[in-house]
């Protein structure tokens, strides 16, 4: 059987893949991209319908393209995936569709990986993990598949057309769950709502976009304080039109919240009593926020129009100055449960010594102590920019150049 040679080994066609052949093709460096489904696929076909991107246009996108439109619309899924194609056809990115990448294993006595797929058997120098973290839906084992109750993770949402008639627990209060329960809710269903830790910055303030001011205070690169803060999640939306997530005015509108979801049985599923401390620590993150915008503005004279209204808060609701500790589904009619409790990676195809005790990859800006092995697309690689658009631009450019660097030092011999 042949093996086909390639320098670098890009595997998955994501916005990460995209952007790691552009700056790939730019240091000269040959490559080849697989991906096992279409370009975007996860944009494509594990979003729901009305999903649209969290930053407006003009920023959540790469430095090379505008999207076509108005520049402070955000983007709808297939707008998005849409542009990454062409995107690669722009900048001619070898990229095969249809491509499943099986395994990668080093090779023996010599440098380089064998990698195995579903159309063949490559040898690459290096080898990029584009896939990024949205790899295999996490379902908490917390409610039995036999319970009677439909159960779906939020990348099997569509629209509320789908589900069963009846009420709707969402368990996750980030982006995608947020914007899930409210979308049931103007539906005309009794939605439940379990939230747990979050970060709620405000979608505007004083006439510009919260991306801008992330921008502008410098937070774009700030790093995780402490472990396990990477994953806090953050409640912003561009749904509508972009608004500013306010849990307290859902639940006056007849969302009912509760706080995280803890077990099951005879049932009746149980929620912590952190409903309180989970929505105050989201309010104290977005005054903060506030707080350093007016300190900015009054430090530079900018003229932006004052806005206390964005200070008052949502009315105190019952659910939350009494919230339950538990519910039992049937007398609820609770007939479905959305998980929107995110990914977990899956790195098995990835046979080398990439990783810590946990499964996670070892990296520093994406790059491995693996020699050839790189990372991209993962939450904060470089800071908190890297789970944008444009973030995973730049941190595929560090990459792209230290596989440069590195292979320049490899073609060095000593004159005379």
């Amino acid at each position: 059987m042949s093996v086909e040679k390639i320098h670098t080994l890009v595997v998955g066609a994501g916005q990460a893949g995209v952007a790691m052949s552009e700056h790939l093709s730019k240091n000269g460096v040959k490559h080849l991209v697989l991906e096992r489904g279409r370009i975007a696929e996860r944009w494509r076909s594990m979003r729901w319908d009305s999903l649209v991107a969290n930053g407006p246009a003009w920023h959540d996108r790469f430095p090379g393209m505008d999207f076509p439109g108005n520049p402070d619309a955000f983007v709808g899924k297939d707008g998005v995936a849409d542009y990454f194609a062409d995107y690669a056809e722009k900048h001619g990115a070898p990229i095969r569709c249809g491509v499943d990448v099986t395994s990668v294993e080093r090779l023996e006595g010599r440098p380089g990986f064998r990698v195995e797929t579903s159309e063949g058997t490559f040898e690459a120098q290096n080898v990029v993990s584009a896939t990024g973290p949205f790899q295999k839906p996490n379902i908490p084992p917390i409610v039995a598949a036999d319970s009677g109750i439909r159960q779906m993770h939020s990348s099997e949402y569509r629209n509320p057309a789908q589900l069963a008639e009846g009420a709707v627990l969402v368990v996750g209060a980030g982006s995608s769950g947020v914007q899930i329960a409210e979308e049931i809710m103007r539906s005309g269903r009794q939605v439940y709502l379990s939230v747990g830790p979050h970060d709620r910055p405000p979608r505007s303030y004083r006439g510009r976009d919260f991306v801008w001011w992330l921008g502008v205070l410098g937070k774009w690169d700030a790093q995780p304080q402490a472990p396990g803060t990477e994953h806090v999640t953050i409640a912003v939306s561009g749904a509508n039109g972009g608004k500013t997530i306010d849990f307290r005015r859902l639940a006056a509108e007849g969302m009912i919240l509760v706080g995280m979801t803890g077990g099951y049985a005879d049932g009746k599923i149980s929620f912590a009593g952190d409903l309180g401390r989970n929505l105050n620590r989201g309010d104290d993150n977005y005054l903060s926020l506030l707080d350093e915008a007016d300190a900015f503005i009054e430090r530079n004279a900018l003229d932006l129009p004052e806005e206390p209204a964005a200070r008052v808060l949502g009315p105190e609701v019952d659910c939350v100055t009494n919230p339950l500790g538990e519910l039992d589904l049937a007398q609820a009619g609770v007939t479905t449960i959305i998980w929107a409790t995110g990914f977990v990676s899956d790195y098995r195809w990835l046979k080398v010594d990439a990783f810590d005790e946990a499964g996670r990859p070892k990296h520093q800006r994406g790059v491995s102590p693996e020699k050839g092995i790189y990372f991209l697309g993962l939450p904060w690689l470089s800071g908190r920019g890297s789970s944008f658009i444009w973030g995973v631009w730049h941190d595929a450019k560090h990459i792209a150049d230290h596989i440069l660097i590195q292979e320049n030092y490899l073609n060095y011999s000593p004159h005379g």
